[in-house]
Formats: C-alpha cells, structure tokens, sequence
C-alpha cells in the first residue's frame, strides 16, 4: 500500500473506483451528490452579505439559498488536502511555474501564465455555475445517476478541453498531454 501511495502516478481504475465510493458514501451520509462550485458560490454571497448586508434585502438570491460554510466547503479543503498530502508523500512537487509548452508557446513570462490560469479558472467556474454543475457534480455524480443532462455536460467538456488545447498549442500539444 505504501508503494500505491508514494507514487507519482496511480491507476485510472483505483482512482476511479475511489471517486466512486467516495461518491455513493455522499450520497448515504448527506443524501446529496459530489459538488464544488456551490461552495465557491456560498462563498461570494457571504462576502457580499458581509461587505454591504444591505444588498440581502433586495437580492432574490438569498429568498432562495441560505448560503454558509458547510460540507461542500469541506470537500473544498479535503481536494486541498488530500492534493497537498499527495504531492509531498510522492515528492512530486517540481511542476515548474511556466510549463515548457506553454514557455514555446507564450514565451517565459510568470504573470502571463497565471493571469491565464485565473481567467481560465473563472471561465470554468462561470460555465460550472450556468450548467449547473462542475465536473464533480455532472461529471461524477450526475453521470453515475445516469442524468442525460450530465452526460451531454461530460462529452462538452471533453470535447471543449480538446479543442482548446489545439487551439492554444496546435498540434505539438498532441505529445505533451
């Protein structure tokens, strides 16, 4: 076991059949499926409600939801977590700043890559919260419920995914995926 979990890479099948466990345990312990993006949508709206508590009056949002810190948000800094743990049980912590693709592609610059990552960190985020759902929630759960709507979310965003990174590294990109 120790060999599984030091390594840099595991099984597709092991992880899978994690996630899945994983998954139905959610769904026999809180009776609701994986998510994140609601978590990130709590957290704005308690920004907000922090930051102008007027604006709850008047904002259709809060008659709706009663946005809080609750077990989304721990799934949030479990993803954290369980990353970090993984990262320094197999010492695989040397993934450089700018990517050697992205350096051929967009030159050396930090802040160009990162100002990239966010904005396509947003834009994720953003397609999530109209799609009603993330990769965790459609992807994972919704495809294991057999939702029509998740697996159409699935095969666009697989499909999307692809068509970005041709856009973005042509067909050199092929080789480094």
């Amino acid at each position: 076991m120790k060999r599984v979990v030091t390594a840099k890479s595991w099984s597709p099948y092991l992880v899978g059949a994690g996630i899945g466990m994983h998954s139905w345990f959610a769904f026999l312990s809180a009776d609701h499926p994986l998510g994140i993006t609601t978590a990130m949508e709590h957290t704005a709206a308690l920004a907000e409600q922090a930051v102008v508590p007027s604006l709850e009056e008047n904002n259709k949002y809060f008659e709706q939801e009663s946005p809080k810190i609750g077990w989304q948000w721990m799934l949030v800094l479990g993803v954290f977590i369980g990353g970090l743990v993984s990262s320094l049980a197999s010492g695989d912590r040397n993934a450089p700043a700018v990517p050697p693709l992205w350096h051929q592609r967009f030159g050396p610059s930090k802040t160009k890559r990162f100002v990239a990552a966010f904005i396509g960190g947003v834009l994720l985020l953003l397609g999530a919260r109209i799609a009603q759902g993330c990769t965790s929630g459609h992807g994972i759960s919704g495809t294991l419920q057999l939702a029509a709507s998740s697996w159409l979310f699935t095969a666009i965003i697989f499909a999307t995914g692809i068509a970005t990174a041709f856009t973005l590294y042509g067909r050199e990109g092929r080789n480094h995926v």
